[in-house]
């Protein structure tokens, strides 16, 4: 399998197993890579690699290579640019995410708070207009990390589920418009109101493999789950080691099954300094700690465009980065790990090719 790393400086592939890990040179340098994708290419066995990279001295951008990264795509224009009637300018490309029921299209989330479609397999995008005017904009926030559309989850049906900072989850019947608030039972610990109809600092959501209406979020407080697709939440912290934390991973076969990484907030370190993951193999009613393998003492956070899981040969395959620089993999469920790279820059997006 193969793997994009992309870090605060610079840009990585690996190829290889658990046994033996091939890494590139850095195949972009001296700008920030806060997203990659592995775009399927219609009619071709190499996949698109896709990025959100922010140079820094010429800006933020989507690129494109469709050799593995030794040549790239460099749109005069950016692939990603407000319309002069909004006013806006892109500052960062926050998360990339192919759309698997129309092959070409690709999504992108993007700072100041927007999403994005491309039909050209991440060459051009267009700004969902629909969000952009929405009326809660004005009171979305940008959270520590900035005001973004991070995650995007297309359902299997026309309709579509995003999350953001800050201003929680919303759902779209048609991943165009008439987006709603969706979070009803996510608590707030930070407000006045504890229960507010948007406005959570969701951190990643995520969508069971079978069931779509059954979705996963980790929250600045709490994990949650919800049986309707979003309409309303439920807790399943009980039995995590903490709260807190920036990733959440759905099986990507099989019901019911998903995985945290706890961060302590006080440090933004691993509980005790252990690097784990803890798995639910039956929607969060119970979870165990996985990961043998990865270190047990360990002070770096795991953000949440820096883990990914896939199918790989009938097993879900998993792999993330860390914020000093290491990288790890399993290609059993998460059970054990090997280290694929250490000492980059600052991992910010990991994702996996098969």
């Amino acid at each position: 399998m193969r793997i994009a790393i992309g870090t605060r400086k610079g840009l990585w592939t690996a190829q290889g197993g658990p046994d033996h890990w091939q890494i590139s040179q850095p195949l972009r340098q001296m700008a920030e890579f806060a997203s990659v994708a592995w775009v399927p290419m219609t009619g071709i066995d190499t996949p698109r690699l896709v990025v959100g990279a922010r140079s820094w001295f010429w800006g933020p951008s989507i690129l494109t290579s469709d050799d593995d990264g030794r040549t790239w795509s460099e749109p005069e224009q950016g692939a990603v640019a407000f319309p002069e009637d909004t006013g806006a300018s892109v500052e960062r490309i926050w998360t990339i995410t192919p759309d698997p029921r129309v092959p070409g299209r690709v999504w992108a989330g993007v700072e100041p708070h927007s999403l994005w479609r491309s039909d050209d397999s991440g060459s051009t995008f267009e700004l969902n207009r629909a969000l952009w005017n929405h009326p809660h904009r004005a009171e979305w926030q940008p959270g520590a990390g900035g005001p973004a559309v991070h995650t995007i989850v297309p359902r299997p049906d026309e309709g579509m589920v995003i999350a953001m900072s800050t201003g929680g989850v919303y759902r779209s019947p048609d991943s165009q418009a008439d987006w709603s608030p969706a979070n009803s039972g996510i608590k707030v610990d930070f407000g006045p109101d504890p229960y507010p109809a948007f406005g959570q600092c969701v951190h990643r959501i995520a969508m069971d493999a079978v069931d779509p209406d059954r979705l996963y979020a980790q929250n600045h407080g709490g994990v949650f789950r919800s049986e309707n697709g979003g309409r309303s939440w439920e807790p399943i912290t009980a039995g995590l080691p903490g709260d807190f934390g920036f990733v959440v991973l759905a099986h990507p076969t099989r019901t019911r099954v998903a995985w945290v990484v706890p961060i302590d907030p006080s440090t933004m370190f691993p509980p005790e300094g252990r690097l784990r993951l803890w798995r639910t193999d039956d929607a969060g009613q119970t979870w165990r700690e996985a990961g043998r393998g990865l270190p047990d003492e360990h002070y770096a956070s795991v953000i949440r465009d820096a883990a990914h899981v896939i199918d790989l040969d009938g097993t879900a395959a998993i792999a993330f980065g860390t914020r000093n620089g290491s990288v790890y993999a399993s290609v059993d469920e998460g059970e054990t790990f090997s280290e694929v790279a250490t000492r980059l820059p600052d991992v910010l997006s990991v994702r996996i090719s098969a």
